[in-house]
């Protein structure tokens, strides 16, 4: 019983696994910051190597590798199709935070099912499959930090921009609040 769990699981993985690979390059080239540009295609060849040990985790269970629609992670590569068409209109930083949001999002549907699935794993008492599902989960945790490690310096950025239109701002309504005043003389 356990096993048509873990193998439900597995091909949904699959099919997440093999979308984001054809993702993560459209993610790259939309990409303005280089290393928002290079994590995403140094995750792409990672989510590769999560499709072969996915491969091989079928075959230790005597499994076809045949994924099954996931609808999960469809819904996630359309929302990450829809932040790269609206970020051509955004300001680079804005449009690169939009994409990491995506990206974080992916992240952590992709951490629940490995972790759920090397759970599974262990509960069959199949601790070499649990090891290699959670080798990815590792990576895809890593994934995550270094998506918050980017954000930071983006962030930064973000807010110089907004300090500068803020004391734009300040400029314009102090020059109002003094004219009137002038004139009233």
């Amino acid at each position: 019983m356990l096993q048509e769990v873990l193998t439900d699981q597995l091909k949904d993985l699959l099919h997440a696994e093999n979308q984001l690979v054809k993702a993560l390059p459209k993610m790259a080239k939309a990409a303005k910051d280089d290393q928002l540009k290079s994590a995403f295609t140094d995750h792409l060849e990672k989510t590769k190597g999560h499709v072969e040990r996915l491969k091989q985790v079928f075959e230790m269970l005597d499994e076809p590798a045949k994924a099954k629609m996931c609808k999960g992670m469809a819904g996630l590569v359309e929302e990450g199709n829809e932040v790269i068409s609206e970020g051509k209109e955004l300001d680079p930083v804005e449009a690169d935070l939009a994409l990491i949001a995506a990206a974080q999002r992916v992240e952590h549907y992709e951490i629940a099912a490995y972790g759920t699935s090397a759970k599974l794993a262990e509960g069959m008492g199949r601790g070499d499959i649990a090891e290699l599902l959670s080798q990815t989960l590792d990576e895809e945790k890593e994934a995550d930090q270094l998506l918050t490690q980017i954000t930071q310096p983006l962030l930064d950025s973000a807010a110089e921009s907004d300090g500068e239109d803020m004391d734009m701002d300040e400029e314009e309504e102090e020059e109002e609040t003094v004219k009137p005043a002038r004139r009233g003389r």
